[in-house]
């Protein structure tokens, strides 16, 4: 078999990857264990989230599919953080589970130029310092210019209920030996982390009534920038607590923890932590909040999220049942945790090829990362890396004000991880640039000319981008007079206006929307309705660029200086173990990391800013 791209590992990250490679015209083979697993949603069938959902709507905008997958699928829609400023609000979607994996099979199968193996890789192989290909456990002989592994937790996985330890990278399903070890021979390191995932319980033995609804939202927000829809039936979530008494029940069998009795030994998620965890962590408090979610439209499946746990089942049963919603309840199997390899990230060049074996790209958890959104990211960049890679053509790379997948990429590439790496609105310097609701502003236009976007997205994206700038043009250069507004703005709760103002000043109003003033203002609700099928998230748009213009122009201003910084290369120029001008910290950190540009220089831990200050007078000389 030969390839220009192998994509190893068929989750949320080698999707991303296969399709993106086949779609820039490369040929390409996704090689996954269980062709009926693709897209798997191993814990929580949810997309999106602080954050995460800003990733979504990225991935989706370069001409990734999380975003379409996740809104033909969704059971139920909600954008968080809508009390807070444009900035954070984070889409978020829970998904039928079966459904999801047969929408992304569906989506690889009506891709051109990929195929899809059913088998196991064990072994990479590779001549003179660059891969070749991959040998599979049945024998079969995988030649490929670029290798992608996206292997998730199935790399010498091993999964944890009480004392019970069972190799596997996902329950039921069995481990990948041998393919962790033929990479570090060439010098890789790896290491160990571990998840975890909660119980599954039986709706039908669930008391309701104890339990506080949270429905979701059926507004015109989604995920896709194109025009979609939500087809499956919208089911809600429900929430609760726990209490003292399931906590004294934990607490009595802490010492059967494998995270507390030494049988785990790696480092599991801070953001994610396992129930037990937060018995230890917050010891003086009573309860924990869980929420309720269904797996599917037709399943009486339930997932509890906030009660990840790897305890002993018998315990974990004991424990749910005083809670009084779960007082009676049934559940199809515990909650486990899974310890996994992974591959040091400051190994790799920031298009997500490794620096050590030229054509092998890493992405997804065997970085260190954990949620499909921040996988899915990192394998839609290494599938468009690896094409153009073949191609002949330069890496591409997004930077940190383009990207929240620029800032994941550079903080993996920059600083590493201890553990596992969460993305978070608050590790994004340029927050307001990095909107949910303008990647497709900041990333189709790159994606049409990598060739990933096709030309319909452009036209699309073309089409909002007129539309949503005759609406600020409108509003900048349209006044009204207090004798017109006065009235409606009294109605509104706003205080009156006392001399004419554009209706742009009318909108930074923080009482005021387009919508309200446009039911006042006849031009103005004349000015913003047209026929697209976004209308919705048009008006939306201008509003946030006319409300936050202060805001978004001195962001730009700061990134632009920070480009500055960005534009000096300095890979290959320097040997730092010979310049004493720069601490010894410094200088190790700078060895090992081995920077592409002075700016990513300037983010590396323990490198000073007097250190990028000598490197900067260098680089003049």
């Amino acid at each position: 078999m030969y390839y220009d791209v192998l994509v190893v590992g068929g989750g949320h990250a080698g999707c991303e990857a296969a399709t993106a490679a086949a779609n820039m015209g490369a040929k390409t083979c996704l090689v996954t264990m269980d062709m009926n697993k693709v897209g798997q949603m191993s814990c929580n069938p949810a997309v999106g989230g602080i954050a995460k959902g800003q990733i979504v709507r990225e991935i989706d905008a370069l001409g990734g599919h999380m975003g379409m997958v996740t809104d033909a699928t969704s059971i139920q829609f909600r954008m968080l953080n809508r009390g807070k400023g444009p900035a954070v609000w984070s889409p978020r979607a829970q998904c039928d589970r079966s459904r999801y994996i047969t929408e992304w099979r569906n989506t690889l199968d009506r891709t051109d130029n990929l195929d899809i193996w059913q088998d196991e890789v064990c072994e990479i192989t590779t001549s003179h310092g660059t891969v070749t290909g991959a040998r599979t456990v049945w024998g079969v002989e995988m030649h490929a210019r670029c290798v992608v592994i996206t292997a998730g937790t199935f790399l010498n996985g091993l999964m944890h209920v009480g004392q019970r330890m069972v190799p596997g990278g996902r329950c039921a399903e069995p481990a990948v030996r041998g393919l962790t070890e033929s990479i570090t021979r060439h010098g890789i390191r790896a290491m160990r982390m571990k998840t975890g995932t909660p119980v599954r319980i039986d709706r039908r033995s669930v008391h309701f009534e104890d339990m506080e609804e949270q429905p979701g939202e059926h507004d015109f927000h989604s995920f896709s920038y194109m025009p979609s829809q939500r087809h499956l039936r919208q089911l809600p979530c429900w929430t609760c607590s726990t209490n003292k008494a399931a906590h004294d029940t934990l607490r009595s069998a802490i010492s059967q923890s494998p995270l507390y009795n030494g049988q785990i030994q790696s480092t599991g998620p801070r953001y994610c932590p396992s129930i037990e965890t937060k018995l230890v962590t917050f010891a003086d408090r009573d309860q924990h909040p869980l929420f309720l979610e269904p797996e599917g439209e037709d399943t009486n499946e339930m997932y509890l999220n906030g009660f990840s746990s790897s305890m002993p089942m018998e315990v974990q049963l004991e424990a749910l049942r005083q809670i009084p919603a779960f007082r009676d309840v049934k559940v199809y199997r515990p909650g486990y945790a899974i310890e996994y390899d992974y591959f040091d990230p400051t190994q790799l060049k920031p298009s997500l090829e490794s620096k050590l074996i030229g054509g092998l790209f890493l992405a997804g958890q065997v970085n260190g990362t954990t949620g499909y959104e921040e996988a899915g990211g990192q394998g839609l960049v290494a599938g468009i890396n690896a094409a153009l890679l073949c191609s002949g053509s330069k890496p591409f790379v997004m930077k940190r004000d383009e990207s929240y997948i620029g800032v994941l990429i550079d903080d993996l590439t920059t600083k590493g991880v201890d553990e596992p790496y969460r993305m978070f609105t608050s590790r994004a310097e340029y927050r307001i640039l990095l909107r949910q609701d303008n990647a497709d502003a900041r990333l189709t236009p790159m994606a049409y000319d990598l060739g990933i976007a096709k030309r319909d997205r452009l036209d699309f994206w073309l089409k909002k981008q007129r539309h949503r700038d005759r609406i600020i043009d409108f509003c900048n250069s349209t006044s009204v007079k207090p004798r017109d507004i006065n009235a409606a703005l009294e109605r509104f709760g706003t205080t009156p206006m006392r001399f004419g103002c554009t209706i742009a000043e009318l909108i930074a109003r923080p009482q005021l929307s387009i919508v309200q003033l446009a039911e006042a203002i006849p031009q103005l609700k004349e000015a913003i309705d047209c026929d697209d099928a976004r209308k919705e998230e048009i008006v939306e748009s201008a509003e946030i660029l006319i409300k936050y213009k202060g805001y978004i122009e001195r962001e730009k201003i700061i990134a632009d200086k920070m480009h500055r910084l960005e534009d000096i290369k300095i890979k290959g120029h320097f040997n730092y173990g010979e310049l004493k001008e720069i601490s010894t910290e410094g200088r190790q950190k700078l060895t090992a990391i081995d920077p592409e540009t002075l700016g990513q220089a300037s983010r590396i831990p323990g490198v000073s800013p007097s250190d990028i200050n000598v490197l900067l007078v260098l680089m003049h000389r």
